[in-house]
């Protein structure tokens, strides 16, 4: 009985928590289009140029483009963020 309720407790407060994030993240990938600011699970900061099933070709610079697959995709970010003091 103990074991089962262990088992129970790692699922409510670890597994289902991972899966839902997971879920969130697959679902926003999915809907990922042209113009979306993106960055990369390395930290890169780029803006999407063209998107396939699998991969994604990220504008880093004026006129440099890399292609990443999908899924290393960390998040979208909003457009319109604090300009830097340059």
């Amino acid at each position: 009985m103990p074991i089962i309720g262990m088992v129970l407790i790692f699922w409510f407060l670890l597994f289902r928590p991972q899966m839902k994030r997971a879920k969130e993240h697959s679902q926003k990938i999915g809907g990922l289009k042209k113009h979306d600011q993106v960055v990369t699970a390395g930290g890169i900061v780029g803006k999407v140029t063209k998107v396939d099933d699998t991969y994604a070709e990220v504008e880093i610079a004026q006129g440099t483009r890399i292609k990443v697959v999908k899924s290393t995709i960390g998040d979208i970010v909003q457009p319109g963020g604090t300009p830097a003091n340059d």
